[in-house]
């Protein structure tokens, strides 16, 4: 495995940790896909910690848990964004 690659798993893995943010959101912070984010979490980290593996699946099963709240959320506000311009209109 290249320098990189390792530092960019272990990093994306730190913040994850540290954060709980989702797979999209770490993505957009190291400027790489989705997918990227997901093989180097769910292949790449167990290869090189289990410990951290193990820990990062644990974030993610309780995004994945969550998530259709979060989206529910996402459209709450977006249709109050647009009855709030509608008003002012």
């Amino acid at each position: 495995m290249k320098d990189y690659i390792f530092e960019r798993v272990m990093a994306c893995a730190e913040h994850m940790l540290k954060t709980g943010c989702t797979v999209r959101g770490c993505a957009n912070v190291f400027a790489v896909s989705k997918t990227t984010v997901h093989n180097d979490l769910r292949v790449r980290l167990p290869l090189i910690d289990s410990n951290k593996a193990a820990a990062v699946a644990r974030v993610l099963k309780v995004n994945r848990i969550e998530r259709h709240i979060r989206g529910g959320e996402a459209t709450k506000a977006k249709y109050k964004r647009l009855e709030q311009t509608k008003a002012a209109d």
